[in-house]
């Protein structure tokens, strides 16, 4: 037998069934941003899981200073929620838009979605200072530590939204509704969602539960 005749023989096996060579080469790209992604948000689900857990457990230990019930206002909490609940509505309608190819809704439902996003941080940023000027610090507590941790954390991913949406944004400009940047699109939906649905467990747990302590 030939070399030519082995290169022939080599060459003639179908790629999907060659040995080292990936089932037929390397996913594609969007394939792999996908599957990195989901692993990103699955590992971020663990670390608030575990915020979660901390709060649970120390969300008795007052040490003699106010507890949830004196120092939570339903009535702000419940339009912050609101805010970033229609702040998700608007990221699905932006990103329907994205994959119509209609840049100038996206854009529109880009702005909507980013004010909403901006009054939620105003409101618990008001909070926040709030709670600080009364003496309900972290370091009052065990439950205030376990309270600003958790909150406050969620508080950061969504200010790394808005500023990963502003990119975002400037990248239509420039670019348009380019393949690559429809899956950057898609990647910050799902995150942004993600944050909703974490936030819908702090309204619950800290918000609504402590008001009954």
């Amino acid at each position: 037998m030939t070399i030519a005749t082995i290169d022939t023989v080599a060459t003639g096996v179908p790629t999907e069934l060659a040995r080292g060579r990936g089932g037929g080469g390397p996913a594609p790209k969007r394939i792999v941003v996908a599957y990195g992604f989901w692993i990103f948000i699955l590992s971020d689900s663990v670390m608030f899981s575990g915020l979660f857990a901390a709060y649970a457990v120390l969300s008795g230990n007052t040490a003699g200073g106010p507890t949830a019930s004196e120092l939570f206002n339903l009535r702000n909490v419940f339009i912050e929620t609101m805010c970033l609940l229609f702040s998700s509505y608007t990221c699905g309608l932006g990103a329907l838009s994205a994959e119509r190819r209609q840049p100038a809704r996206f854009l529109s439902f880009a702005a909507l979605t980013f004010v909403l996003g901006a009054a939620f941080l105003f409101i618990e940023c008001s909070e926040f200072a709030g709670m600080v000027e009364k003496g309900a610090g972290p370091s009052r507590s065990g439950f205030l530590s376990g309270f600003f941790t958790l909150v406050g954390t969620h508080g950061v991913h969504v200010t790394s939204g808005l500023i990963w949406l502003i990119y975002l944004v400037a990248q239509v400009i420039a670019k348009g509704l380019r393949p690559a940047v429809l899956r950057r699109l898609l990647c910050w939906s799902l995150f942004w969602h993600a944050l909703d649905i974490v936030w819908v467990g702090v309204f619950t747990l800290v918000y609504l539960m402590g008001d009954f302590q």
